[in-house]
């Protein structure tokens, strides 16, 4: 499912119009990334949490040449699936 077909189902789940879905979609997805980008979790009981988690600095290869590289450390986006999300794919 792309970010189209995601609007398509909120707009006939919520019985709202497509363009009001969007800037639903949007205003969620921009919330969970400025608390994440804060330090801060976002929990959805039931369906999971976001979280921010550190990845160290670490030696990689290129593939093509064979070379050692060095990756430098970043920040990385977690995402934990809840009971309910679990269940409902199982």
């Amino acid at each position: 499912m792309n970010k189209k077909e995601l609007i398509e189902s909120i707009a006939g789940a919520a019985e709202i119009s497509k363009a009001a879905a969007e800037k639903a979609l949007n205003a969620t997805m921009a919330a969970v990334a400025d608390a994440l980008k804060k330090g801060d979790k976002v929990t959805l009981v039931g369906f999971g949490t976001f979280s921010v988690a550190k990845r160290d600095a670490r030696t990689g290869r290129n593939p093509q040449t064979g070379k050692s590289i060095k990756i430098p450390a970043k920040k990385i986006a977690k995402f934990k699936a809840g009971s309910k999300l679990s269940d409902a794919i199982n």
